[in-house]
């Protein structure tokens, strides 16, 4: 754009340096409707210019500024080729003395600004003035100092012999169209048209030039100013163009209006030569026309693009900032819950800011796809674009990859807590079946079996619940547990451990019973004798009451076999760690088997009672 003046507008660099003629019309109009001079537009036969100077009483009279000034604008306005050739004038002093055509010759060989090819006198008609005349131009020749033949002619027909007559208008006997008051009009109306072209062409450069050294701005207030500014001038100088045209196109049309009006008229060379300067003028301006348009959508295109990147460069600002702030509020969200209200709560606000970030991460899709469009254009701002396009796609990946793992996080706690749950009501349900079942109706066989199908019957409940295998349970959630979650994990693993083996032992204790029961036994009457053997029904006696009395006196198979498998249980949960729990802790300090299971459910018992 720095090349403006060189490579955008050539035709307007033509017109500016053109040579600056000295003299326009409108400078010299009084000089020039004197007609003490005329530019007829006729022409020699070898195509020279005639310059005419008729009949004029106060020629002597004349300054010579504004003789001068006249002949130099006369002589400047045919083409340089026909110039070159050299000017024929033509005197014109039949009516005059001899005097008068000595002045005429004397001031034209001093002034006159053109290249002189030949010099034509028509002499006083007077026989008097007309010897003189010839007597005088034998003496004077030389005086002249004029390198050109002066041919002196006695008339108009003389005339004829050197120059056809339709190069020669009608005070000559000729038949070329003149009229000076409209040769006068065409000429400042060409000139003017020169002007309105040459001041139109510098309009346009100047413009392109501060369009072209414009500097483009960084916010888009002041994009959109300058876009409009640069629009409003456009469109002004749009309408300078227009205007320009149609003068031009009007001026052609009043210069080839005697042909237009009549077959048989034809222009004269001078003419002829004010059309092509006209359509030059016309071919130059629509020539600037083309490439201002051209320079200007190049401009307007860039101004438009910068408007665009500068909403882009806001919308992304606005855009990142509200989800950098999501991404800062699902930092925040570290919590995975200590419980299934909780974390159900946290699932509720996880979905809330999933929601809330909707819109945001749309907009941050649209925006991001309204870059790659900008690109797929051919914005000059590509290697800005893109890395905000990316960046976006970024945020938005990892927002979404960030909400799902929270999903998964939070899911899973949810689930572990659900399962910890039903794992501790299915503890307590156990523990509240083993202190529901009576113990004198567990003694028959039948009361035993009874009681092992019901046990039976709730241990199927714990695969349905998938707690088979508490510790596998417990290492499925292992990396999602915080300190916290792990201890009552643990904490409910090990009730489950200790529950299954209070299942374990009573249905040891069951199954003895229920095999005891297998011989009839037939009841008899009391007698004193008899009295030793009822330490037997003990064995059967409510946990709870056994628990609560304390007593010493149990010594029925029953207790002997669960203390051996107490000490082996014992001995077991010593090779596992060392991990000390419950039932084991009181089992230590002397309990029984069933003194573990009502230890276990005092509490419930105590209240059903």
């Amino acid at each position: 754009m720095n090349s403006l003046k060189i490579s955008i507008f050539p035709c307007t660099d033509e017109i500016m340096q053109q040579e600056i003629r000295p003299l326009v019309a409108v400078d010299i109009i009084e000089q020039l409707h004197r007609q003490f001079a005329i530019l007829s537009g006729g022409r020699g036969k070898d195509g020279a210019p005639i310059i005419t100077f008729p009949e004029f009483a106060g020629f002597s009279e004349i300054p010579d500024d504004d003789f001068l000034n006249v002949v130099t604008y006369l002589t400047s306005i045919p083409s340089l080729e026909a110039a070159s050739i050299g000017f024929i004038i033509i005197i014109d002093r039949r009516r005059d003395k001899w005097s008068a055509v000595k002045a005429s010759l004397t001031r034209i060989a001093g002034a006159f600004p053109g290249n002189l090819q030949l010099v034509f006198v028509l002499r006083p008609s007077r026989f008097i003035q007309r010897a003189i005349a010839d007597i005088g131009i034998k003496l004077y020749r030389d005086d002249f100092k004029m390198k050109v033949p002066i041919i002196m002619l006695n008339s108009v027909s003389d005339l004829h012999g050197y120059i056809d007559k339709s190069q020669l208008t009608r005070e000559l006997g000729g038949t070329l169209e003149y009229g000076h008051s409209q040769w006068i009009h065409h000429r400042t109306a060409i000139e003017n048209f020169a002007m309105t072209v040459k001041s139109t062409a510098q309009m346009l450069q100047t413009f392109g030039t501060d369009l072209a050294e414009t500097e483009l701005p960084n916010d888009v207030q002041c994009t959109e100013e300058l876009l409009s500014s640069h629009t409003d001038h456009h469109s002004k100088l749009k309408d300078e163009l227009k205007l320009a045209v149609k003068q031009g196109a009007t001026l052609l049309t009043c210069i080839r209006e005697p042909v237009t009006r009549s077959a048989n008229s034809k222009l004269s060379p001078d003419e002829l030569e004010n059309v092509a300067t006209v359509e030059r003028l016309l071919a130059q301006l629509d020539e600037t026309e083309k490439a201002f348009d051209q320079f200007w959508t190049k401009h307007h295109l860039k101004l438009e693009q910068c408007l665009q990147l500068r909403h882009f460069e806001h919308d992304f600002r606005e855009v990142k900032l509200t989800l950098d702030n999501l991404m800062e509020t699902q930092a925040g969200f570290a919590d995975i819950g200590d419980s299934v209200t909780r974390v159900e709560n946290l699932l509720k606000e996880q979905k809330h800011l999933e929601e809330k970030g909707q819109e945001p991460l749309e907009k941050a899709q649209s925006l991001a796809l309204h870059g790659e469009q900008l690109i797929q254009n051919n914005h000059y701002a590509v290697d800005s674009i893109r890395p905000k396009c990316v960046e976006l796609r970024r945020i938005c990946d990892d927002f979404t990859n960030e909400t799902k793992k929270k999903y998964d996080i939070l899911g899973k706690s949810l689930e572990l807590h659900k399962q910890l749950d039903k794992a501790s009501q299915w503890c307590e349900a156990g523990i509240y079946l083993l202190a529901s079942q009576a113990v004198d109706k567990c003694q028959s066989q039948e009361g035993a079996e009874t009681a092992l199908v019901e046990i039976e019957k709730f241990l199927v409940t714990a695969k349905e619940h998938q707690l088979s295998n508490p510790k596998e349970f417990y290492n499925q959630f292992d990396m999602i547990l915080t300190p916290e979650i792990k201890a009552n994990a643990q904490r409910i693993v090990q009730k489950l451990e200790d529950v299954q083996e209070m299942f374990d032992k009573r249905q040891v204790s069951l199954k003895k019973l229920a095999a005891k029961q297998t011989r009839p036994v037939q009841p008899v009457a009391p007698h004193p004798e008899s009295s030793p053997k009822r330490a037997s029904p003990k064995i059967t006696r409510p946990a709870a009451v056994a628990t609560n009395r304390r007593s010493t006196e149990i010594s029925c198979p029953p207790k002997t076999v669960s203390e051996v498998e107490l000490s082996k249980k014992k001995s077991i949960k010593k090779t596992k760690g060392g991990i000390k729990i419950e039932v084991m802790h009181e089992a230590s300090q002397g309990g029984s088997s069933r003194v573990l299971v009502t230890s276990e459910s005092d509490e419930n018992l105590s209240t059903r009672r």
